[in-house]
């Protein structure tokens, strides 16, 4: 697997109004995720270390209790085991990159 077309890629309810689709190597997964606006993602932990960019739209998301608005073009990196959560202000679409693999999204 060399290239990809995440339109070729069935998408996956995460979470109520999270719709993802997963490309998965060696050593990351990578998820672009459409999100309805209000969604809410529950707080949550893991051990992968994530970066979160938002691609458009606007994304509340707290991080281990700090609460930041990201914007198109903004990055955020959740340390592992840090407890996270998400609400969509506007629809948005994000890329999430998960290190190591996420076998729980294969």
């Amino acid at each position: 697997m060399t290239f990809l077309d995440y339109g070729d890629i069935t998408p996956r309810e995460i979470a109520p109004g999270f719709s993802a689709r997963f490309v998965h190597t060696n050593g990351m997964t990578v998820a672009r995720v459409e999100v309805r606006a209000d969604a809410r993602l529950p707080q949550h932990a893991h051990p992968h270390e994530q970066l979160t960019t938002v691609l458009s739209g606007e994304l509340e998301l707290t991080v281990g209790g700090e609460v930041k608005i990201l914007r198109a073009g903004m990055i955020a990196f959740i340390p592992g085991g840090v407890p996270h959560s998400a609400r969509a202000v506007t629809a948005c679409q994000v890329l999430d990159v998960f290190h190591p693999v996420r076998d729980d999204y294969r």
